[in-house]
C-alpha cells in the first residue's frame, strides 16, 4: 500500500509541474515568431541587388559591415554545379561571353536529370532511406521504387503540394496509380521488425514533425510536451493517421527490373495479364483501420482513453473547407497532408525553405533546422526567410523556382575568403556576410573523383548497386549477409545507388558522415579526421580514378605544363598558379626518376598484372604510372573535395 501511495503522490506532482510547465508554454505560443502567420516583409530600399541581397545588405549596414565580393566566375561555375547536380562542371563552364549566360547556366543544370539525383539525397536523408530494415536482423528491402520516384518527382519539379501529399497519402488519394502508391514508401522507410511496430509508429510521427512541421513532436510521446503546445493526447491523435495504416510489399509485375532512367516499363502492348510476383516490389502504405489508445507514459502495454485522428490546437489551422463537416468524420492521411500545406500553418514553409538555404549556404537561416519551437531564438534575418516563403507560395511551392531566386542572388554568388573584420563581428557567419566552404557528402567525393577519372556511369535508377568495398565489412553482422560486387557499369554508378545496409554501411558512408537511416537526418555533419585523407588516398575506388584521371592526362601527348594545366581545370574549374604548376612538375619529375628502374611498381600502379604482355615500352609504362601518381595528387586536394 506504502509504495502504491508513493505512486499516487508521484503522479500528483508530475501532473502539477506539467500543468504549471503547459500554461506556461501556452502564455508563450501566439508571440512565439515562428507560430506567426506569414506576411510578406517590407523589403529594404538598399541600392542594387536582388530582394535577397538588400536584406541581407541592410542587416550587415546595420553592424557596419559589407558583403563580401564576388566569387571568380571559375568559383561560381564550380559552386552552383555542384550544389545543383552534384557533379563538377562542364569543361567548356561559361564559355559563352553572354550577358545572361549565368542565367542560361542556372536553367541547364536545373533541366538536367543529375538535379533530381542531387536534390533526390538530400530528401531521401529526412525519409531516412535504406535498403534493409534495421535491429539485429537488418533483413533486406526491396524500396528503390520509391527511391526513383523522388528523383523523378524532383526533375519534373513537382509542386511540394503534391509531393509531400503522395507521400503521406498517396494511396488515399482518388484514382491512386502506381505512381501515388510508391510514392507512401516515406513511411515505409522506418526501421521495422516483429514486434516493434509501435515504435515505427512513434518514428513516422517524430519524422513528420521533423520534415514538415520543425517541430520535436516525440517529446509529447510520454507526457505533456514541456516546451511546446503539444499535448500527449494530441501526440497521440497523431499516432492514430499511421496506426490506422499497415505497411506491404507491392509486387511490380510486367516492369523491367533495370528500371532503366527511372522510367517504369508497362506491361506489354496487348493487354496480356502479366506473369512478378516474384519480381521487382516495393513497399507501400495501405490503409488498415484501428482503434488507438493513449498510451500512458508511452507504453503500448498501458492503454488509456481512445482517440481518433487529429491536430494540434495552437495553430489554428482550417484543414478542410467546411468546418462543419471536419468535426463529423475523423481526418484522413490526407486531410493531414492538408493540414501541414494550409497557409494557415507558418511552420512548412519557413521550415521548406530554410532547408534549401542550408543546403546552398551549409546553415540555414534558422540555424536549428529541425526545431522550430519555443525554445529556438528568432534568426538575424526573419524578414528574409518569410520573404523566401512567401516566394515559394507564390511560386505554386516549385522547388526550383525557389532554388532559382537564392542562387541568383549576389549572396549566393559572393568568395567565401576569411575576412578578419568579419570574423571579428560574426565568426559564425550568421550575417551572411560570405559563402561557406562546404566539404562534399561522402557520395559526391566518390562520384566527382570518377567523374574526374572518366570512369562515372550515369545511368539512372533501377535496383541498388554492390560496388567495391574491403572484405570482412558484413563479418561481425548478428545475421549472415552477402556483398557480391557489382560488375561493369553498376560498380562504377553514383553513391546515391549503393545499397545501404543499416547495420553494416558501406565504409565510405559513416566515414565521411552520411546519415545512418535510423531517423530523419535535417542536417548531415561535416568532420575533419584523418582516416578520411587515408580513404581518398588507398580505397580502391579513388585509386581507379586516379588511374583514369592519369591515363587520361598522359593520353592528351602535349608537353608537360599543358597537361597539368588540363587535370588541374578538369579537377578545380581553375588553371595552376606558377607556384602550383612548378610543384606538381617537380613531383613528376622525381616519380620518372623513381619509377625508371621499377617496371614492377610501375604496373602495379597501372593495375597491370606482371605477366602480361603490353605494346608500349619500358619508357611508356613509366610514363603512364608517373602522371597516375600527379592525378592521385589533385584529387587528394582539400580544394577538390571541398565546394567554395
Amino acid at each position: 500500500m506504502g509504495s502504491s501511495f508513493l505512486r499516487l503522490v508521484g503522479c500528483v506532482c508530475c501532473g502539477v509541474v506539467l500543468a504549471m510547465v503547459a500554461r506556461g508554454v501556452a502564455a508563450e505560443t501566439d508571440g512565439h515568431w515562428a507560430f506567426r502567420p506569414i506576411e510578406r516583409p517590407v523589403v529594404p530600399a538598399a541600392n542594387g541587388g536582388s530582394p535577397i541581397d538588400r536584406f541581407i545588405r541592410a542587416r550587415l549596414a546595420a553592424r557596419g559591415l559589407k558583403p563580401s565580393p564576388a566569387a571568380t566566375e571559375s568559383v561560381q561555375v564550380r559552386r552552383v554545379t555542384l550544389d545543383l547536380t552534384g557533379l563538377l562542371p562542364a569543361v567548356d563552364g561559361l564559355a559563352q561571353q553572354r550577358p545572361d549566360r549565368w542565367e542560361r547556366l542556372v536553367d541547364r543544370l536545373l533541366a538536367s536529370p543529375h538535379f533530381g539525383e542531387r536534390w533526390g539525397r538530400h530528401w531521401l536523408d529526412l525519409a531516412r532511406y535504406a535498403d534493409s530494415a534495421g535491429y539485429e536482423s537488418d533483413a533486406p528491402r526491396q524500396i528503390w521504387p520509391y527511391r526513383d520516384w523522388v528523383i523523378a518527382a524532383l526533375n519534373a519539379d513537382m509542386t511540394f503540394d503534391r509531393f509531400v501529399t503522395e507521400q503521406l497519402a498517396g494511396d488515399l488519394l482518388p484514382g491512386a496509380g502506381l505512381s501515388q502508391r510508391i510514392a507512401t514508401g516515406f513511411a515505409c522507410n522506418v526501421m521495422l521488425a516483429g514486434g516493434v511496430r509501435y515504435e515505427a509508429i512513434v518514428d513516422q510521427v517524430q519524422t513528420t514533425g521533423a520534415v514538415f512541421l520543425g517541430l520535436t513532436l516525440g517529446c509529447a510521446q510520454c507526457h505533456e510536451h514541456k516546451t511546446d503546445p503539444v499535448s500527449h493526447e494530441e501526440f497521440y491523435r497523431l499516432f492514430a493517421f499511421f496506426n490506422g495504416s499497415v505497411i506491404e510489399r507491392l509486387p511490380l509485375p510486367g516492369f523491367d527490373a533495370g528500371y532503366r532512367d527511372g522510367t517504369i516499363r508497362r506491361p506489354d502492348a496487348d493487354g496480356k495479364k502479366p506473369a512478378v510476383p516474384s519480381g521487382p516490389a516495393t513497399l507501400v502504405v495501405k490503409a488498415a483501420p484501428q482503434p488507438t489508445h493513449v498510451l500512458l507514459q508511452g507504453d503500448p502495454r498501458q492503454p488509456g482513453e481512445k482517440v481518433t485522428t487529429g491536430f494540434p490546437a495552437f495553430l489554428k489551422i482550417r484543414w478542410r473547407a467546411d468546418d462543419a463537416g471536419a468535426a463529423k468524420t475523423p481526418p484522413t492521411r490526407i486531410d493531414l497532408a492538408r493540414w501541414i500545406l494550409s497557409y494557415d500553418n507558418p511552420l512548412t514553409d519557413r521550415v521548406t525553405v530554410n532547408r534549401v538555404w542550408q543546403r546552398l549556404f551549409g546553415s540555414g537561416l534558422v540555424e536549428t533546422e529541425n526545431d522550430f519551437g519555443i525554445q529556438t531564438a528568432p534568426p538575424l534575418h526573419p524578414e528574409l526567410l518569410d520573404f523566401l516563403a512567401v516566394e515559394f507560395r507564390h511560386g505554386r511551392r516549385s522547388l526550383k523556382k525557389l532554388i532559382r531566386l537564392i542562387v541568383h542572388s549576389e549572396t549566393y554568388r559572393q568568395s567565401s575568403a576569411r575576412r578578419d573584420e568579419l570574423d571579428a563581428i560574426d565568426a559564425g557567419n550568421r550575417l551572411v556576410g560570405r559563402q561557406r566552404r562546404l566539404r562534399l557528402e561522402t557520395e559526391v567525393i566518390r562520384d566527382v573523383c570518377l567523374q574526374a577519372g572518366g570512369l562515372l556511369s550515369e545511368k539512372m535508377g533501377g535496383p541498388s548497386v554492390f560496388p567495391d568495398q574491403a572484405a570482412g565489412v558484413l563479418d561481425a553482422r548478428a545475421t549472415p549477409a552477402k556483398w557480391i560486387a557489382s560488375r561493369g557499369e553498376d560498380r562504377l554508378r553514383r553513391g546515391l545507388y549503393t545499397w545501404h545496409w543499416r547495420l553494416t554501411p558501406h565504409p565510405l558512408l559513416p566515414l565521411f558522415d552520411a546519415p545512418d537511416g535510423v531517423t530523419a537526418c535535417t542536417r548531415r555533419d561535416r568532420s575533419n579526421v584523418p582516416v578520411q585523407a587515408l580513404a581518398l588516398l588507398n580505397d580502391g575506388a579513388f585509386f581507379e580514378a586516379a588511374r583514369g584521371l592519369g591515363g587520361w592526362a598522359w593520353h592528351r601527348r602535349e608537353s608537360d605544363d599543358r597537361r597539368v594545366n588540363a587535370i588541374f581545370f578538369r579537377c578545380l574549374g581553375r588553371s595552376p598558379t606558377r607556384p602550383e604548376t612548378g610543384l606538381v612538375l617537380q613531383l613528376l619529375s622525381r616519380q620518372r626518376a623513381t619509377l625508371a628502374g621499377e617496371p614492377l611498381a610501375c604496373r602495379q600502379l597501372l593495375g597491370l598484372e606482371p605477366p602480361e604482355k603490353v605494346r608500349t615500352g619500358s619508357t611508356d609504362l613509366v610514363e603512364r604510372a608517373a602522371w597516375v601518381l600527379v592525378a592521385r595528387v589533385v584529387l587528394n586536394l582539400d580544394e577538390f573535395i571541398t565546394r567554395e
